[in-house]
């Protein structure tokens, strides 16, 4: 069975790759959606649970960064200049994952008084609730291409009976 190349990285270099690429990012983004409902609901400004948030939110944002660039430079490019690609579910798979930046970075940002300073608390909040809400929704879209066979994307395109 051919994969994606999102999930063949997950599979490789066992069970590395898995913690590094999927289960801290993963265990993250828990962390702070637990947090955040807490957060919200009881209109938490200080304390224990927001130290928890605010230091894996800023952990995570950095962290994520990291991971972007390492793939951008080692899979990304590298596939798009060899023409590497297994059909577009990988794309999309690998695309989706690495947008993750895009909403873990600015909570990091957020958390050191990088940007939205000038934002009142519960501005913030909503903020914050957007983008660990946004993050999980482009990692489940990873996720479900990452996990469908290429195979099958190629071979729907050349069906008999069937005219493109």
């Amino acid at each position: 069975m051919s994969m994606t190349h999102y999930m063949s990285l997950l599979a490789s270099n066992q069970p590395w790759n898995l913690i590094i690429f999927m289960a801290i990012p993963v265990i993250c983004a828990e962390t702070l959606t637990i947090s955040e409902f807490f957060i919200i609901f009881d209109r938490v400004k200080s304390g224990g649970l927001r130290t928890l948030n605010k230091i894996v939110g800023i952990f995570a944002g950095f962290y994520f960064t990291g991971i972007f660039f390492y793939l951008l430079f080692n899979a990304v490019i590298p596939l798009t200049t060899t023409n590497g690609w297994h059909t577009w579910v990988d794309v999309v798979a690998v695309g989706f994952y690495l947008s993750g930046v895009l909403f873990l970075l600015p909570i990091a940002l957020m958390e050191i008084g990088v940007i939205f300073k000038n934002k009142t608390d519960e501005e913030k909040m909503k903020i914050h609730f957007m983008l660990v809400g946004g993050f999980l929704v482009v990692a489940h879209i990873a996720m479900i291409f990452g996990m469908v066979n290429p195979e099958i994307i190629d071979s729907m395109s050349v069906m008999p009976g069937m005219t493109n």
